[in-house]
């Protein structure tokens, strides 16, 4: 069992169900999923480029990518409905544990004058968005290996109802966020 969930289970989901009062087990907000997305528009012309960005994604995920098609044809920038324009991989149960901890604890603190994370990326509903400007923080990436610095996003999707309870969740899971 990884080391993040294995803490989950023994201290934050007692704390939680301590802080915010649940009367079930079930009320306890968890992680459900974490996607990892990137986008790329020059993948209409380059294919290669569309390649590259789906072993970056595998490499750093331990998932394979699927490629991410355009949903509508925009003539602005040249594309059309179907056009393979990004990749993405959605993270479940271990995976998704071991990817977390690797995100908060070595790739994070990797980033050029980090101070923390934004706390204003919720939705409104318990989930998180953050967003990467570069692969190369992610210790698995060799810098010599790739065509071009790209960003990701990640979003971690949990079952909290509101924001205060993903906020509380992440918190105590080890997210660095910016104290205010």
């Amino acid at each position: 069992m990884p080391r993040l969930k294995t803490k989950y289970v023994e201290e934050i989901a007692p704390a939680l169900m301590k802080k915010f009062g649940y009367k079930s087990p079930m009320q306890i907000p968890k992680l459900d999923k974490i996607v990892v997305n990137i986008g790329c528009g020059e993948a209409r012309d380059n294919a290669k480029v569309l390649e590259a960005v789906v072993n970056d994604l595998t490499t750093i995920t331990g998932q394979k990518a699927v490629v991410t098609l355009a949903k509508k044809s925009v003539a602005n920038f040249k594309l059309r409905e179907g056009m393979p324009i990004g990749a993405k991989v959605t993270l479940r149960a271990d995976r998704m544990w071991e990817f977390l901890d690797r995100l908060f604890n070595v790739a994070l603190p990797r980033v050029r004058d980090f101070r923390g994370i934004n706390p204003n990326g919720f939705d409104g509903r318990g989930n998180y968005a953050l967003g990467v400007r570069e692969q190369l923080i992610f210790p698995e990436i060799e810098y010599d290996k790739i065509d071009k610095i790209r960003g990701m996003n990640i979003v971690i999707c949990t079952t909290a109802n509101t924001d205060e309870e993903a906020k509380e969740l992440l918190t105590l899971v080890g997210a660095p966020f910016v104290r205010s």
